[in-house]
């Protein structure tokens, strides 16, 4: 029987697995938010939420211990410094999955692993923000023209014909 057996194999050995949940976490912890399988991000939730009770806690036994785990310096760095104190107040539930239907190729079933404080950046205001900064338009070189050629003419819209005419 499997009882108090609760580790999802993921089709995977221990070491692969531990060096897979170690990375998502770093990847959870350096872009706030990551897409994955369901199955994944469920076996990821509970780690990414010990490592950040490891950076709550500040000392540096817990930064060894996550550096240990994680085995990036600056990654640990980053969860001390920027996301445990964003959830200092917070008891704990530090994730939430949100979940994205079946994915194309193979009809897993994808979700997202995001921190609970992350609030991602609206496509409105992206676009906004583009839209302060104009551009510099790059000039195309001309094409050079061969001996002999006579220049080609545009030919004019339709419409702006049209409109001559009743003049």
């Amino acid at each position: 029987m499997r009882h108090r057996k609760k580790t999802v194999k993921l089709g995977r050995s221990q070491a692969h697995r531990d060096s897979l949940l170690a990375n998502q976490v770093c990847s959870l912890i350096e872009h706030r938010r990551i897409k994955t399988t369901l199955a994944k991000a469920k076996a990821t939730k509970p780690l990414a939420e010990r490592m950040l009770t490891l950076g709550k806690q500040g000392d540096l036994h817990s930064r060894r211990v996550a550096i240990s785990y994680l085995k990036h310096k600056d990654i640990v760095k980053k969860l001390f410094t920027e996301i445990a104190p964003a959830a200092a107040d917070r008891k704990g539930g530090y994730t939430r999955i949100v979940k994205l239907g079946a994915r194309l190729s193979d009809s897993a079933p994808m979700a997202y692993l995001e921190w609970v404080d992350y609030a991602p950046v609206a496509k409105e205001e992206v676009v906004a923000e583009t839209a302060e900064k104009p551009a510099k338009k790059a000039k195309a070189p001309k094409a050079e023209k061969a001996e002999g050629e006579a220049p080609k003419k545009k030919a004019a819209p339709k419409k702006a014909k049209e409109e001559k005419s009743e003049e």
